[in-house]
């Protein structure tokens, strides 16, 4: 692991993390006003890969809100980080929740998501892997601003037993967490109804061009973790897909770096990256890699870390 580092020695920056999201914002407008006026597939199809890069981007910056490296102020940065989650479109409570248990767990037998234990359905660890490598994951999550709110008996733990790690994600989810958990899926579907309706956006063009960022985003879900060391921290690679893609992703490909030190904020990755660990693979060769699923392994892995995820 990297030597131990304060807060002072990486400040966040916070003012051009403010412009970035001004720009994001800026960007998505135009591209649903664009989602609005298409009428041919390749339009749409060219909506849908402009808005995977930008919705990863955005992803990014929300990254950062779940990790307080948004900005210095806690309230202000779980206020952004609430408003920029409202285009993945989720609760950042629910996703910042996720995110932080990811960190304690990965590679861990509850986070083993290209492995199967003999305690495990098969078929339904099957499916939860290609769900990710799919886009279908991005659909649940969409979902649950619906579930959480029409059907939250669906989220208790004895309809979740099928699948221990979500029983017990949704069981330590504490009765604060719950309340703006609600108020953020509302939001969400206040908001998205709003651009449709207001832009007069045909609810299949802004699905298709949506998904362009939810099939990207859940198929990258997994590609930094998947067959790699049971540890951790180690148990992730840096990866590289196009320098100016990996900029606009704030470089979240630098993904070892980041799970070493999670409190380090986006714009020292790179730098960090190759000081300590320079070695990076190409990103789409490991998707493609996970296309064989899945295998059987009797190598349990207890989630013992306790270190700092967040500031």
């Amino acid at each position: 692991m990297a030597a131990e580092h304060t807060e002072a020695d990486f400040p966040i920056p916070a003012k051009l993390n403010l412009l970035i999201i001004v720009g994001q914002l800026v960007a998505a407008l135009a591209i649903f006003f664009g989602a609005s006026r298409a009428t041919t597939w390749p339009q749409i199809g060219f909506l849908a890969l402009a808005f995977a890069i930008l919705g990863n981007s955005i992803y990014s910056i929300i990254h950062e809100a779940e990790h307080r490296m948004l900005n210095p102020n806690p309230r202000v940065n779980d206020a952004l980080g609430a408003m920029m989650a409202l285009f993945f479109p989720a609760p950042y409570h629910l996703i910042r929740h996720g995110h932080l248990c990811h960190h304690r767990f990965n590679r861990s037998d509850h986070e083993a998501f290209d492995l199967y234990f003999e305690v495990d359905h098969p078929v339904v660890k099957w499916i939860k892997f290609y769900s990710i490598i799919t886009g279908i994951y991005w659909i649940t999550v969409l979902l649950a601003n619906v579930a959480v709110l029409v059907f939250p008996f669906l989220l208790k733990r004895k309809f979740l037993e099928f699948d221990q790690p979500i029983a017990e994600f949704v069981d330590s989810l504490d009765a604060h967490q719950w309340t703006l958990i609600k108020l953020e899926a509302m939001a969400v579907i206040v908001l998205h109804t709003s651009i449709i309706v207001g832009l007069g956006i045909p609810p299949l063009n802004y699905f298709l061009v949506y998904f362009g960022f939810g099939f990207s985003w859940s198929a990258m879900q997994y590609v930094h973790h998947f067959n790699t060391e049971r540890h951790v921290l180690r148990g992730t690679r840096n990866l590289w897909l196009l320098a100016p893609i990996d900029v606009c992703w704030l470089h979240h490909n630098w993904h070892l770096t980041h799970h070493q030190q999670p409190t380090v904020p986006w714009i020292y990755l790179r730098r960090l990256g190759r000081a300590q660990d320079p070695h990076r693979e190409f990103l789409v060769w490991h998707y493609l890699r996970m296309c064989r699923g899945p295998r059987y392994t009797d190598e349990h892995v207890a989630s013992r870390y306790t270190g700092r995820v967040s500031k």
